[in-house]
């Protein structure tokens, strides 16, 4: 299985606690249809926008307590709103996420490192706060670590993907990044995996990494099996550097994709930050 989507994040997981599993379904379900309205089929950019505006007037109504007019979003949104008023969590959240999946319909390049982060700040980093108020461990610098590994996340999502993006004309790897190391979009359209690649993406791959182990100790927060949900998550998103690393960053050829062998070196590593604590 590889990182991508929303797969990285606990979809009612058997390792999530009965009562959490609900409004966990209902905020994976708001961000992956209206992800698949920026990114999936072949709609205009026209018509992904207003679908996204349309989930906009959604939130909003919800937010107000009022029916939801479109038809065919109101059991979706009924559904989210029962999980944000029984939980409390910020419909501002749910904004960042619509915001960042508008400007995947136009935006295709990234000029530098802080403003690909401000876009995993709206495009990754909701979901893990989301959790956090779910779970109700939003103390201390929780949150930070939550951004940490939810942006470590979509960074490696972008890494192992250059490939799938270049299709869609996106290129997620900073143009400062690529000028530093010789690199620009005709290598990428070649598929090009030469000495300057391999020394791009392992600098993006070291650069995840560091973001990720961050992150980790949060893990060890959270108590029961939420803990070792996001075990298993941070250990996941590590094998895949691994795999990136391993295939010579050639991920052109080689997208890294998780088998049986892989999962068990995740569950080993699970385990050993466990008896880490």
């Amino acid at each position: 299985m590889p990182v991508d989507h929303y797969e990285n994040f606990p979809v009612a997981s058997f390792l999530l606690p009965a009562r959490l599993r609900e409004p966990v379904e209902a905020i994976y379900a708001f961000a992956r249809s209206a992800d698949d309205i920026a990114d999936e089929g072949d709609a205009t950019a026209v018509m992904r926008l207003a679908r996204l505006n349309d989930y906009r007037n959604a939130l909003n109504a919800m937010e107000r307590g009022e029916a939801i007019r479109d038809a065919t979003l109101a059991p979706m949104f009924e559904r989210l709103g029962r999980a944000v008023r029984e939980f409390g969590l910020p419909v501002q959240l749910l904004r960042d996420l619509l915001d960042a999946f508008s400007q995947d319909v136009g935006k295709t390049r990234y000029a530098d490192f802080p403003e690909l982060l401000d876009y995993c700040r709206r495009s990754a980093n909701p979901v893990g706060r989301l959790l956090l108020h779910l779970y109700d461990r939003t103390e201390g610098d929780n949150f930070h670590l939550s951004d940490c590994i939810c942006s470590s996340l979509q960074l490696i999502n972008f890494w192992q993907d250059v490939a799938v993006d270049w299709r869609k004309t996106r290129i997620y790897i900073p143009l400062d990044d690529l000028a530093r190391f010789g690199v620009d979009a005709g290598d990428i359209d070649a598929s090009r995996c030469d000495e300057r690649w391999r020394a791009l993406l392992a600098f993006e791959v070291k650069r995840a990494r560091e973001m990720m182990l961050e992150g980790a100790p949060l893990a060890l927060r959270l108590p029961g099996r939420v803990g070792w949900e996001l075990r298993l998550v941070v250990a996941g998103g590590l094998r895949i550097l691994d795999c990136i690393e391993s295939a010579g960053y050639d991920v052109f050829r080689h997208r890294p994709v998780l088998g049986k062998t892989d999962w068990v070196r995740i569950a080993w590593r699970a385990l050993f930050q466990e008896k880490k604590q």
